[in-house]
């Protein structure tokens, strides 16, 4: 291949079809992985067949990966500039450092906690209020039989508060949807989700929790929490705000995507300890779903965050309900005090079958969910439609909780009110309605009900309706145009059958002492959620801290292990199914198991685009204009020759690796140099113009170049990496993806046997191989499509 001019960029060319995928990747090898958009005779959605050859998707396919998410740069740049600040440095900025570390991680944990403060007490006034209004319109219209007024006051209170927060969400921030656990586990995997972690978020995701809540939508706001507290991390360490446009010039030194990740998964445990009031079940859990990377000295700060986040919220919240001091409200959910959590050997047998129950029920709650998520996806898409149907959930929740509350007559004694203002309806003077009861409060009231009311308190209809409406409306619920998480309505549909077992059990065992509704309800809670997330050791001390009762771990252990073995044979985990419909090119912890007959150069993306170690300005800016990049390969100036195993062309002897945004700032600060001047004379740019720039670089159309200045050149090596990681082409796909997976890769440089670059590996090179599905032995192939 000839070049005009050497300092042109090094580009093979290919001889089979090639379609570029976004700026992770370069350009592919094989035609059959090109993907058209087509719409379907109804224009509702997209076709399955093929196109002229190619493949086309359809629209909520769990075998497509999305082009349009881009990775994080974890794999910091050790280039010389890095390497002079560091050799440079007094052993006072090093302790500087390290105490700013622990200082965010101290603010991280106030301030998560302050905001689930403001979050829970604005629910706990506005619900009062809500269903103070409720409950005085049902006494004042039972004898009148005007039972249509309460019902639409509260159907009416319901569709308006969620309008708020599905507004927000659909016309403001979507990313603010949802609990933003997927998001935030698919962050500390390495990938970028647009807006994930900007302030503007943060704001809409605390309205909304507290709409959707108050709104009485099947939803809770502790899920939610481990996102807020990931943005509040995130906002914290970067010392500035990119939706206010502010500066506050701190932490400069931490504005990296890997000082990031550290501090998010630090927040992201911090939001499960204030929802639960488990630190370490907040630990556990970052580490189990959320954090691909992790050390001792991470574990400590994380470890502080959670309990400073804990402490302050049990401070607070203790004195907003009149017991300063007392240091009894430990987390936004409160299970209450369980006088006694005894189990004899075989009830061990028992909980094992609960938890294959929770297994097969949270099967059926994905996969309902999913099916109602592609159709949302292909029918649902106008953002004044989402609106309407979160609208219309609430009003519809409102009246399945009327309908069961005027259909079932469960009377109760008064003295057995597990509420403050119970509800007579048509019950006899000195009793309450114990449906009115489970319905009239928030979930997570409704929750301590089922663990602690005395037996007795709910007959098994109510019990079975209840349960059977609500986990219909928690699958309808989750995926709306609102935020709102899926532990509480697991936790309380799970309670719901739990008790009802227990009350079978009791009937069956009357004069048994080891049978006691409120133990088996927690059971089927626990089951039900590990049957739907399929989390086992965070979950079990999550549960364990927020009971307060470390001797049933056991049998929660059994239970959550149970559910997840018998969940994993029918359907995958709840956020992996959700992660997999966005497309979202998420890294599992291993390779599939038979991926060993691939190699590094059957996977990897060629021909590469590289530069010279000096190289002209018009050649950088037209690279940058031309394509997406993000990284690119220094190498020697060679004619690129032939591999001997292979008809693919190295390019050049590598010398190193340079990043997109890197070019953009040094072609912003135009430190250039003439071509026959030494590169030594133009000092480089000071790392802190990198960092000051850190995370949203300029766009090279917006950096206005001179057309005289266009032949200058540019010393690159001061500013690349001279030490990449490498793997040679013949190295098996379950090597490229551990390095993939336990570095924090974004980009890996494919050389052959003379360290000559022939190819690139990235996320979505490695992401599109999965293991084959139902169980069969072997490894696919997806595709990607810039049209997800």
């Amino acid at each position: 291949m000839d070049y005009a001019d050497e300092n042109e960029p090094l580009i093979v060319e290919r001889r089979r079809g090639s379609s570029t995928y976004g700026s992770d990747s370069r350009i592919r090898t094989s035609e059959d992985t090109i993907i058209n958009e087509i719409s379907d005779q109804n224009g509702s959605g997209f076709a399955n067949q093929t196109n002229g050859g190619a493949k086309t998707f359809v629209t909520g396919s769990r075998d497509v990966l999305s082009a349009k998410y881009e990775s994080l740069d974890y794999d910091v740049c050790e280039n010389k500039i890095l390497l002079d600040e560091v050799r440079s440095s007094s052993n006072n900025f090093l302790v500087r450092k390290m105490l700013a570390r622990w200082l965010i991680f101290f603010l991280i944990g106030v301030f998560t906690a302050l905001v689930g403060v403001a979050i829970d007490i604005a629910i706990d006034k506005i619900a009062t209020v809500k269903y103070g209004l409720i409950k005085q319109a049902i006494d004042e219209c039972i004898e009148e039989d005007c039972l249509y007024k309460p019902y639409l006051i509260w159907a009416g209170m319901n569709a308006g508060f969620v309008l708020v927060g599905a507004f927000l969400v659909a016309y403001i921030e979507p990313v603010a949807g949802g609990s933003g656990i997927p998001q935030v586990k698919c962050y500390l995997n390495g990938v970028k989700i647009p807006r994930l972690v900007r302030l503007k978020t943060l704001f809409v995701k605390a309205i909304g929790v507290v709409s959707s809540v108050v709104g009485g939508l099947a939803g809770g706001k502790e899920g939610p929490m481990i996102h807020t507290g990931a943005v509040i991390a995130a906002g914290i360490s970067q010392g500035k705000s990119t939706s206010m446009r502010s500066d506050f010039r701190v932490f400069r030194y931490f504005r990296e995507d890997h000082e990031k990740r550290d501090f998010v998964s630090g927040g992201a445990a911090a939001g499960v300890a204030a929802a639960f009031g488990a630190p370490v079940g907040g630990v556990l859990f970052s580490l189990e779903e959320g954090s691909s990377f992790w050390n001792q000295s991470l574990t400590w700060r994380i470890f502080f965050a959670s309990s400073v986040s804990v402490f302050t919220l049990n401070i607070i919240l203790s004195a907003y309900h009149g017991h300063p001091g007392e240091l009894t409200y430990y987390g936004l959910l409160n299970f209450g005090h369980f006088e006694s959590l005894n189990y004899d050997l075989f009830e061990l047998i028992l909980y094992a079958w609960m938890g294959a129950v929770g297994g097969l029920l949270g099967s059926l709650y994905i996969h309902v969910n999913y099916k109602l998520t592609v159709f949302r996806m292909r029918y649902i898409r106008g953002r004044w439609l989402k609106v309407i149907e979160a609208c219309l959930v609430a009003a519809i929740t409102a009246t399945v909780a009327m309908l069961m509350m005027f259909c079932i007559s469960d009377c109760r004694s008064l003295g057995q009110d597990p509420t403050e203002n119970p509800i007579q309806m048509y019950c006899g003077d000195g009793e309450y309605s114990s449906v009115a009861a489970l319905w009239l409060q928030n979930p997570e009231a409704s929750v301590r009900s089922l663990f602690h009311d005395p037996p007795g308190s709910q007959n098994y209809l109510t019990l079975f309706v209840f349960t059977a409406m609500y986990l219909g409306l928690s699958i309808w619920t989750y995926g709306l145009s609102v935020s709102a998480g899926i532990f509480i309505p697991c936790l309380l549909t799970g309670a719901g059958w739990g008790r009802l077992t227990g009350m079978c059990l009791g009937a069956i065992f009357p004069n048994a002492d080891w049978v006691d509704p409120g133990k088996y309800a927690l059971v089927g809670a626990a089951a039900q959620l590990g049957g739907v997330v399929r989390m086992t050791i965070s979950l079990t001390i999550i549960l364990i801290e927020a009971t307060g009762n470390i001797n049933f771990g056991l049998p929660l252990m059994i239970t959550l292990m149970t559910a997840k073995w018998v969940g994993d044979y029918f359907t995958e985990g709840f956020y992996d199914l959700h992660i997999q419909l966005s497309g979202v090119p998420l890294l599992p912890w291993e390779p599939p198991a038979m991926s060993f007959e691939l190699s590094a150069r059957g996977v990897m993306s060629y021909p590469v685009l590289a530069f010279s170690p000096v190289e002209k300005v018009r050649t950088i800016v037209e690279a940058l204009t031309s394509q997406t990049y993000n990284g690119f390969p220094i190498v020697e100036r060679v004619q690129p020759t032939k591999s001997g195993n292979g008809d693919i062309a190295a390019i050049g002897k590598l010398r190193g690796l340079i990043l997109q945004s890197q070019l953009i700032v040094i072609l912003q600060r135009r430190t250039y140099v003439y071509l026959e001047t030494k590169p030594d004379n133009e000092p480089p740019i000071p790392l802190a113009e990198f960092r000051n720039n850190y995370p949203r670089y300029k766009n090279i159309k917006d950096i206005y170049i001179p057309e005289e200045e266009m032949d200058y050149t540019i010393d690159l090596r001061p500013y690349m990496n001279p030490s990449p990681y490498t793997v040679q082409d013949t190295a098996s796909f379950p090597r490229v993806f551990r390095l993939f997976r336990a570095l924090g890769l974004r980009h890996l440089i494919v050389v052959n046997e003379s360290n000559e670059v022939v190819g690139m590996v990235t996320r979505k090179d490695i992401a599109r191989y999965r293991a084959k599905s139902n169980g069969a032995l072997g490894v696919e192939e997806l595709n990607i499509s810039d049209k997800l």
